[in-house]
């Protein structure tokens, strides 16, 4: 009997340590209180070995929290290259960075509107069922190198978890401004949304407002 894959896949992600660095911070590396759409992409294309993030452009992404990370601030090495040679001393300074324990979230990805042979959830189903037919390199982080993802589980069809969840959803009046995506050149052809997050909502499936579209527009 062939296993159909499945359209929409949840997945459980687990991270003890995570920095989602704010976009327009400086000195002060302040954080997002939730991964962005664009930092979850991309962990979901490391975990296929997909390293062209054009690939699965399309694809509908719906987060919400499980857990309330905890922030806190330390002092690290954050390098500026002011000077060409790299080794130089005057490119390297300490900084304030926050940093958030225990995250773990929900996100839930849907196919939408990616047409490639086969969509991101359907690697994702091949990766989880047989681990050996992917070829990647380096550890699974969600954002910074440093911060390794401890546990990713695939949750059940259809799943209705006994969570209360933090849904990330749209709302124009949103205070959470978050990157969907990234341009790494500059800043200019990076694509935000404003976001709430609704408190403790145990609505299944993902509501409507929750989900974001990943486009280069």
């Amino acid at each position: 009997m062939t296993t159909q894959p499945q359209k929409i896949l949840a997945l459980e992600v687990e991270v003890p340590i995570a920095s989602f660095r704010q976009s327009h911070a400086r000195e002060y590396a302040e954080t997002y209180p939730v991964p962005p759409p664009s930092t979850v992409y991309g962990m979901l294309l490391s975990i296929v070995g997909e390293m062209d993030r054009y690939k699965h452009c399309g694809t509908r992404l719906a987060i919400a929290l499980v857990s309330q990370p905890k922030k806190s601030t330390v002092i690290r090495t954050f390098r500026r290259f002011k000077k060409k040679d790299i080794h130089d001393p005057s490119n390297a300074r300490p900084d304030y960075q926050e940093l958030l324990t225990d995250v773990r979230f929900i996100t839930w990805v849907d196919a939408g509107s990616d047409n490639s042979q086969l969509t991101l959830p359907e690697r994702l189903q091949i990766a989880f069922a047989n681990p050996a037919s992917i070829s990647r390199f380096g550890g699974l982080c969600l954002g910074e190198s440093r911060d390794l993802v401890n546990n990713v589980s695939l949750l059940p069809e259809n799943y209705q978890g006994s969570y209360h969840l933090r849904w990330l959803v749209q709302n124009e009046d949103g205070l959470l401004t978050l990157p969907y995506w990234v341009d790494h050149v500059g800043s200019q052809a990076t694509r935000w949304h404003r976001y709430v997050l609704l408190e403790f909502s145990p609505v299944y499936p993902p509501p409507e407002k929750a989900w974001t579209q990943i486009q280069t527009t």
